[in-house]
């Protein structure tokens, strides 16, 4: 398995609105992309662009959402997690497991559309990570 590029971090928001103006405002971002729901997944996501990488915006939809968990603890949001893509996520699925690292779950598809996973951050240094396959036509 190879590492790839990092494509986003992920920030846990009480509030996706406040958080986009504090991009923009605050932080100077130009491209701030339409907030959406992953029903699936129990979230709203916005992403907001950087010149190296994405912030993913990550709002829970209700009570039952992984991050009203995280929210429930850090109240004023932070940052959650990391996501790195890798060319097979079947292929590096096997590899965390093979290497004994708990994997979150099967594959599912992302708020990029394509397979992801996470890794527990017990084994990946106190980080909570997400595996991604790279989009088709992206290095």
């Amino acid at each position: 398995m190879k590492l790839g590029r990092l494509n986003h971090i992920g920030v846990a928001t009480p509030s996706i609105a406040d958080s986009i103006a504090f991009y923009r405002d605050v932080m100077g971002a130009t491209k701030i992309h339409a907030p959406f729901d992953l029903p699936a997944q129990g979230v709203k996501v916005c992403f907001v662009d950087a010149p190296n990488t994405q912030i993913e915006l990550i709002e829970p939809l209700g009570d039952a959402s992984p991050i009203h968990g995280f929210l429930a603890k850090n109240p004023a949001g932070g940052q959650h997690h990391v996501c790195y893509e890798v060319p097979d996520i079947r292929e590096a699925k096997a590899w965390f497991e093979a290497k004994g690292a708990k994997v979150l779950g099967e594959p599912r598809i992302g708020a990029h559309g394509t397979p992801i996973f996470f890794v527990h951050p017990k084994d990946m240094g106190g980080v909570l990570t997400e595996i991604m396959e790279s989009p088709r036509g992206d290095h």
